[in-house]
């Protein structure tokens, strides 16, 4: 059986499909066999995505920061699917507002959060809900960012709210896994896609990001994808509360990037040398001489 492929058609809901990552995740579910709901607050793009995918992929428009409209939107993918409960959630949809904390708008900041963190919560408890209450298992994955790994300046409520996703996730696998519910978490790193786009559109910060990737490039959407269709898969069926980093190695690079002169490369044999020379009770030590 492969990674991605489910032994049977099975219904998956992704947020924030209607472009990016969410995007790529909807049209990688979709060619692996599942039937998608792409979800976005942007009607017209989950309809656009939803149009270029098979097996009657549904598009949903809705807030997640909204309670009721989420309940209409997993209705109606109810109603579209004839199923109770969607058999996965990508919780991908979010949004940022960089800048200094010291001058970040405080609407801003709650705005990121009431996306990012409370939208992921309301959305992935009320998918939980309709699987408990179908006696069906399920498979939940929620989006967080290397930036909630490892703080970025001038992030905003960025990092904390997908550090708090994280950690939500955790909490989630803890509780809904005695129904058979399984969380987890994707870490996308420098990903070329969605929200960074921009970021790349300027060739010297490009080069200079990609020469931090021990793997010296960029992500794509295709490869988060295929990481995210994993934790979806039965393949990960035993795995549940684990955040898995898709970054080519970048945020455990912190020590390759710091400044370290040559000559010090060699102090580690420098000092075995002296400490062996004066170790007492060996031969050829100072003791014997």
């Amino acid at each position: 059986m492969s990674q991605t492929a489910p032994a049977r058609e099975r219904t998956l809901i992704v947020t924030g499909a209607g472009n990016g990552l969410g995007a790529a995740i909807a049209r990688a579910a979709a060619a692996a066999g599942w039937r998608v709901g792409v979800l976005d607050q942007d009607a017209q793009a989950a309809q656009a995505v939803a149009s270029s995918l098979a097996l009657g992929a549904v598009a949903l428009q809705a807030d997640i920061s909204d309670e009721r409209s989420v309940q209409e939107a997993l209705d109606r993918f109810a109603q579209e699917t004839s199923v109770a409960a969607p058999d996965g959630l990508v919780c991908n949809a979010g949004i940022v507002r960089f800048g200094p904390l010291l001058d970040a708008d405080v609407a801003d900041f709650r705005a990121v959060v009431d996306v990012n963190l409370t939208g992921t919560f309301i959305t992935a408890r009320a998918v939980a809900r309709r699987m408990i209450a179908a006696r069906q298992a399920g498979s939940i994955v929620t989006v967080t960012s290397m930036n909630g790994v490892a703080p970025g300046p001038n992030s905003g409520a960025y990092g904390p709210s997908k550090a708090a996703v994280a950690l939500l996730t955790q909490q989630m696998a803890l509780e809904w896994g005695p129904h058979g519910i399984r969380a987890n978490a994707i870490a996308p790193g420098l990903i070329n896609a969605g929200m960074s786009e921009p970021i790349y559109a300027d060739h010297e910060i490009r080069a200079r990001r990609e020469s931090s990737v021990p793997l010296r490039r960029l992500g794509t959407a295709e490869e988060v994808a295929a990481a995210t269709l994993f934790l979806l898969s039965d393949d990960a069926s035993y795995v549940s509360g684990t955040e898995l980093v898709v970054d080519g190695g970048v945020t455990m690079s912190v020590i390759a990037s710091l400044p370290r002169p040559q000559s010090v490369d060699s102090v580690g044999d420098n000092f075995s040398a002296a400490a062996s020379a004066t170790e007492p009770g060996k031969p050829g030590t100072s003791r014997d001489r």
